[in-house]
C-alpha cells in the first residue's frame, strides 16, 4: 500500500469513469487509459446494482494491478468488498472520519472540495488529496455549481501539503492553465470517455501535463 500512496505524489492525468457517457464501455476506457500511462482510476458508477458494481470493480482492480491507484467513488462498501486502494467521497457523502474508521489508516481517501475552507478542513480530517471542483462550468455533473476559474487554484495549493486534483469542464484547450494555476493532477471526463480513441486522448493529456510541469520546473 505504501507504493500506491507514493504514486499520489506523481499522478498527472486522473481517469473518472462514466458508463452513461462512455462510447466503448467502462472496462475498455480503463484499459486504454492505463495503456496510455494513467496512474489513478476512480470507478464512478451510479446505474448498477451493488452486485454488478462489485463484479466490475474487481475487474478494474485487476487491470490496475500495482501500477495505478484504484479508487471507488462514494461506495465504501464496494471498496471494502474488493479491497480497493481507497475511495473518493463528496461533501454530502459519508463523513471522512467514518470512512477512515471503516477503511483503516492505510487506504487512500480523496474528498471533493469547492473552496479553501473546505480544502483546509479536508486536510485536517485526514484526506490524502482533494478534488477541487468545478474549475470551469461543466455539464457532466448537474449540481456542480459555477466554475471558480484556474486562478483560484493557487490559494488552495499554497495552503495545503496534500495533492490537488482539478475537475470540472477541463479539456485540452484549457488544461495548461489549470496546471499553471497549481493543480497536481486533473480530471477530464467527457473529453476522454466520449472520445473514439481513449488511449490517444489520455496520452495527449498526460503529455501536456508533463510538459507544462517540466516548463514550470516541477
Amino acid at each position: 500500500m505504501e507504493h500506491k500512496r507514493s504514486l499520489l505524489r506523481h499522478i498527472d492525468f486522473y481517469l473518472v469513469t462514466d458508463s452513461k457517457l462512455s462510447r466503448k464501455g467502462t472496462l475498455s476506457d480503463v484499459e486504454n487509459a492505463l495503456a496510455a500511462g494513467c496512474r489513478i482510476i476512480q470507478y464512478r458508477e451510479k446505474n448498477m446494482s451493488t452486485r454488478d458494481m462489485i463484479h466490475e470493480a474487481a475487474k478494474i482492480k485487476e487491470l490496475c494491478g500495482n501500477e495505478a491507484i484504484f479508487l471507488v467513488n462514494d461506495r465504501v462498501d464496494v471498496a471494502l468488498a474488493i479491497d480497493a486502494d481507497g475511495v473518493h467521497i463528496g461533501q454530502d457523502d459519508m463523513p471522512i472520519g467514518v470512512a477512515r474508521k471503516l477503511l483503516g489508516p492505510e487506504k487512500i481517501i480523496g474528498l471533493t472540495v469547492h473552496d479553501l475552507s473546505e480544502a483546509l478542513e479536508a486536510q485536517r480530517n485526514g484526506a490524502d488529496y482533494v478534488g477541487l471542483s468545478p474549475i470551469f462550468d461543466t455539464s457532466t455533473k448537474k449540481d456542480a455549481g459555477k466554475g471558480i476559474g484556474p486562478e483560484r487554484i493557487r490559494e488552495v495549493k499554497d495552503s495545503l501539503n496534500i495533492p490537488i486534483v482539478a475537475i470540472g469542464g477541463i479539456n485540452k484547450e484549457n488544461c495548461v492553465s489549470v496546471v499553471r494555476g497549481g493543480a497536481d493532477s486533473l480530471v477530464a471526463i467527457s473529453a476522454i470517455v466520449c472520445s473514439d480513441d481513449v488511449k490517444r486522448e489520455t496520452k495527449d493529456f498526460i503529455d501536456l501535463l508533463r510538459k507544462t510541469k517540466q516548463d514550470m520546473g516541477k
